[in-house]
């Protein structure tokens, strides 16, 4: 591609038809005068640029009520961005189950679906279970897998750019498969493959407890923990995708693992056995000295972790969710030991998407893709290098 120059008339169509685009998405149904008004554009070029975009199927002419066509006899003519022109998916694959939510192009969510899944399953038989959550959801909502625009997608593991998983522990089978490959095969749109901790703390930005952060960690505590993180409001992969992996920080020097110090039995609890991590800490809140010492250790060890990370980040906030966010006693020693550690301790509180999170991360960040093509957006969220 040539460069472009501010005379190209390609280009200034473009950033004249992404201003009246993004305008209309913004405001409630406007005139062109207000069009006008709102873009610094002028009357012909505003007329032109909608004439366009109605063509294209992305805007129509919005029909007005019957109380201002009374008072105003022939009213302007008001038009609204058509959010139903096209479709988002956003998929969460996890441990135990798989969930999907389905959006309009504004992001808002018009249905849900999931369902379990075994923590043994393979591969293939998770992706099975993946593509009946989304054929259902599609059925019950009415919506065309044509319609679909962009696919968003969490998961386990350091995934690349090409949506491979490079190393997960957490699923079998999941090392090293093409997962962005194979979903593709499923979708006639761009599939865009996360860590799930990532879309974690994309979705806690957007509809969670950091909206009005831009420099956050989210922990997606386990026992074996993982954090996304944004940086300047943008997110933070690292050069390979591993940014963030805090659960491999036992490996530098430390005897016991997370699943070993959280054990009541000197036995490791399995990574995913989520109902034996449960039980204890139900032992700890009814007084079992055991639990309560296996507690006191898994969360000086989660905390220790997080510090690590607050260290090296310095954030304003830090977002705890995961099967812990529903745990008590989190939060307090967090706190403490972020104060002792921490040269200006970030604000600390917990997840308020719970289970949704990872998912609605995933809908962000086909949102992002789409909006980086109809708006010329510059730096969205989850832009890749």
């Amino acid at each position: 591609m040539g460069r472009l120059t501010g005379g190209d008339p390609s280009l200034l169509r473009r950033i004249n038809s992404a201003v009246v685009l993004h305008s209309l998405r913004g405001a409630d149904s406007p005139t062109l005068t207000d069009l006008t008004r709102i873009t610094g554009l002028s009357r012909p070029t505003v007329e032109g640029v909608v004439e366009g975009l109605i063509e294209s199927g992305l805007v129509v002419e919005a029909v007005p009520d019957e109380g201002e066509a009374r008072r105003q006899g022939r009213p302007a003519r008001r038009f609204r961005f058509r959010a139903e022109a096209g479709h988002l998916l956003g998929i969460e694959i996890g441990a135990h189950r798989v969930a999907a939510l389905l959006s309009g192009l504004d992001g808002r969510i018009i249905g849900a679906g999931s369902r379990e899944v075994s923590e043994r399953a393979s591969a293939d038989d998770r992706l099975e279970r993946v593509r009946s959550v989304v054929a259902d959801l599609l059925r019950r909502t009415g919506v065309a897998r044509s319609s679909l625009r962009a696919v968003g997608v969490g998961s386990p593991g350091i995934v690349e750019a090409d949506g491979t998983v490079r190393l997960s522990t957490a699923l079998p089978g999941w090392t090293g498969l093409p997962l962005g490959e194979r979903l593709r095969r499923s979708f006639r749109c761009p599939v865009l493959v996360e860590n799930d901790a990532n879309t974690a703390a994309v979705a806690e930005h957007w509809k969670g407890a950091a909206t009005d952060s831009d420099d956050i960690v989210f922990v997606l505590a386990g026992l074996s923990p993982g954090a996304g993180s944004l940086i300047g409001g943008r997110l933070h992969r690292g050069y390979g995708g591993a940014a963030g992996e805090i659960g491999a920080l036992h490996l530098l020097g430390r005897d016991e693992t997370p699943e070993k110090l959280l054990s009541t039995t000197g036995e490791p609890l399995h990574p995913l056995d989520e109902q034996a991590v449960a039980d204890v800490f139900a032992l700890a809140r009814n007084g079992d000295e055991g639990a309560l010492a296996a507690v006191d250790r898994f969360n000086k060890r989660l905390v220790h972790d997080v510090a690590a990370l607050v260290l090296a980040l310095d954030p304003e906030l830090v977002v705890i969710g995961g099967w812990a966010a529903g745990l008590d006693g989190v939060l307090p020693p967090l706190r403490d030991e972020l104060s002792r550690y921490c040269l200006r301790p970030p604000r600390v509180a917990l997840s308020l998407l719970g289970e949704a999170a990872v998912a609605t991360g995933a809908l962000r960040l086909a949102l992002d893709h789409v909006e980086e093509q109809l708006f010329a957006v510059e730096g969205t969220v989850t832009a890749r290098r």
